[in-house]
């Protein structure tokens, strides 16, 4: 199956010019309008009616003169350009589509180093436990110095580096305890985080004041 390629601004305006001169709308010898005129015909930028001109210039189309424009040169060198726009114009637009694939390649290419990287730390940063992300039972003790205590009071994470998942209360897990959730005698805290974090939630709730 042909791919199907758009050809650039200028190769589009090359070819419009091409076709309006082999049918007579722009005789031989006539001058074509300037290209800010045309810039503002063909709603693009005065370069890209430039590259256009030039374009046709090269192929003995019109001739472009310094400080007066383009002047029509031939009908039939127009009807040979347009002859071989197509082909021409395929090459070119399949050229640009394969910088523009091979720029997409680039960056996707960066994208996945980076979450490669990111997942290979992610996991670095657990390998210590066995696991993708290990947690920890804390128990509470029925002296410890938190029972009756917030959550968001004690600043738990802050304090330990570890973050509370769940509260097992007896027969009952409560998941997510928010912040005002509080600790009670017997309650086993299930937290997320690194070895250091379980060591350091174990001496937060034993610690006497």
């Amino acid at each position: 199956m042909k791919p199907s390629v758009v050809p650039s601004q200028y190769l589009q305006i090359a070819l419009d010019l091409a076709t309006r001169i082999a049918r007579g709308e722009l005789p031989e010898g006539s001058r074509i309008y300037g290209r800010s005129v045309m810039a503002s015909e063909y709603n693009v930028s005065p370069e890209t009616i430039r590259r256009a001109l030039r374009l046709l210039a090269d192929m003995k189309v019109v001739e472009v003169k310094p400080q007066s424009g383009a002047v029509v040169l031939s009908a039939d060198s127009a009807r040979r350009y347009i002859a071989n726009f197509e082909e021409n114009a395929d090459v070119h637009a399949l050229r640009q589509q394969l910088r523009d694939l091979m720029a997409e390649y680039t960056d996707l290419s960066h994208r996945m180093a980076d979450t490669v990287t990111a997942l290979i730390k992610s996991r670095d940063t657990f390998a210590a436990a066995g696991e993708p992300l290990p947690n920890y039972e804390v128990p509470v003790p029925k002296d410890s110095p938190l029972i009756g205590k917030s959550i968001g009071a004690l600043k738990f994470w802050q304090s330990t580096g570890g973050t509370i998942v769940a509260i097992r209360r007896g027969q009952t897990v409560i998941l997510s305890p928010g912040p005002y959730a509080e600790l009670y005698a017997g309650d086993i805290i299930v937290l997320v985080g690194s070895p250091a974090a379980a060591e350091a939630a174990h001496r937060l709730v034993t610690e006497k004041e």
